[in-house]
């Protein structure tokens, strides 16, 4: 028998999140070492508690998660969903619009898969999260990047966007706020982007799992909200808001001309009622969840964690020669740029390794993001405001005087 081998359409998918670094992380940990692990957005491992809403929800209501729900989802949870996303603007939208998953990863395949056939194209931000493009890979596509500009805080390029619109290309995705840079984007940029997909007559998948982490007085906009005339799906989550990582609770909601959308939607159908329903306990906490703002305000408030965690992390970046950053107003990551001349990098993937021997501080390469040069690498700053300043601090220590060899 020969040996069996991955299928072709795995070697474009990578994972760097949790990847070779990651694995020789845990190997560091096993040989005693204390190990930094800022690879993943991970707020209940940084000592965030659950919030007394969702305990309080799982006390009161955890014998209605016994049985297999709807595929959708529990209809309490999908018509909560469903107010908070009228809430933020999305008109014409009813609880039967609303699909709830095992996370936005899980939703983000099931809305993928069904759209695309062998060869369509995906307009995909670079840097983004690398969750878009493997999926892309993974349904058959081809993940076609645009690109963001950090010289205008990392806004996407709405020319790059408009020159990579081919006969093959079937949406765009917009991640807002983004991950890796951790920016908002402005109400006028996401009008720009509306109105391509208009021109184009393709749908947006608009990614906005951090839009209840904004920081220093903006206001998050709902792509779906500029437009009720183009297929949008709408993705959110607990995860980061909440602190519920590990709840695995994401939700899609699907706006637009349903007449455009309705052979599309019975695709997520097929994929959703296969997998029978998405965890129950979960959804149990969503009304509770979204019925608290106080939980992701708390975080984000000039004396709250993230908003103090930022501004030490700052403090120390801004005292580091060769490196550059542009400031976060959204979610907990930033993506500092690395001056390559000075340090000699021509692998960041390498970079990132010498980072972790030297300091024991685990990070992620730009590459993690499919950013396509080796200059940049993203800061989860989630450790408290002492660590994380510390942590900042022996980086720039091990920058001075670092040449990659």
């Amino acid at each position: 028998m020969e040996a069996i081998k991955r299928a072709e359409r795995m070697h474009d998918v990578h994972s760097d999140i949790r990847g070779p670094l990651y694995i020789e992380a845990l190997k560091m940990q096993e040989e005693g070492k204390k190990v930094l692990k800022l690879n993943t957005g991970n707020p209940a491992t940084f000592g965030f508690p659950l919030p007394k809403s969702i305990e309080q929800a799982l006390n009161n209501h955890i014998d209605e998660g016994v049985a297999y729900c709807d595929f959708k989802g529990m209809p309490a949870a999908r018509e909560a969903i469903c107010a908070y996303e009228k809430s933020k603007g999305i008109k014409g939208i009813t609880p039967d619009d609303v699909f709830i998953g095992n996370g936005v990863s899980e939703v983000v395949s099931f809305a993928l898969t069904p759209l695309l056939n062998p060869g369509d194209e995906v307009l995909v931000p670079t840097p983004s999260y690398s969750l878009w493009g493997n999926t892309v890979h993974l349904a058959g596509g081809v993940p076609v990047f645009y690109q963001c500009d950090e010289q205008a805080h990392w806004y996407p390029d709405v020319a790059d966007i408009r020159s990579k619109i081919t006969d093959k290309t079937k949406a765009i995705v917009v991640i807002n706020p983004n991950n890796p840079t951790g920016v908002l984007y402005s109400k006028e940029l996401l009008e720009e982007i509306v109105q391509i997909a208009r021109e184009a007559e393709i749908m947006i998948f608009a990614d906005e799992i951090y839009d209840r982490l904004v920081m220093d007085g903006l206001q998050h906009t709902s792509l779906a909200s500029l437009a009720d005339d183009i297929p949008m799906v709408t993705m959110n989550g607990l995860s980061k808001s909440h602190c519920l990582c590990g709840y695995r609770c994401g939700w899609m909601v699907i706006s637009g001309p349903r007449h455009l959308t309705e052979d599309y939607v019975q695709g997520i159908v097929q994929l959703t009622s296969m997998r029978l329903c998405s965890n129950t306990l979960a959804q149990i906490v969503i009304p509770a969840a979204l019925e608290d703002m106080e939980t992701p305000f708390s975080m984000v408030s000039p004396t709250g964690r993230l908003y103090l965690q930022r501004e030490a992390t700052v403090k120390e970046l801004e005292k580091i020669d060769g490196l550059s950053f542009v400031k976060n107003d959204a979610a907990f990551y930033m993506f500092p740029k690395l001056d390559v001349k000075k340090f000699n990098i021509t692998d960041d993937k390498k970079f990132a390794h010498d980072l972790l021997v030297a300091t024991n501080i685990l990070m992620v390469p730009g590459s993690g993001f499919d950013w396509h040069e080796p200059d940049h690498f993203r800061i989860v700053m989630l450790p408290e405001a002492h660590e994380l300043a510390d942590a900042m601090h022996r980086m720039g220590e091990f920058l001075d005087g670092y040449k990659q060899k």
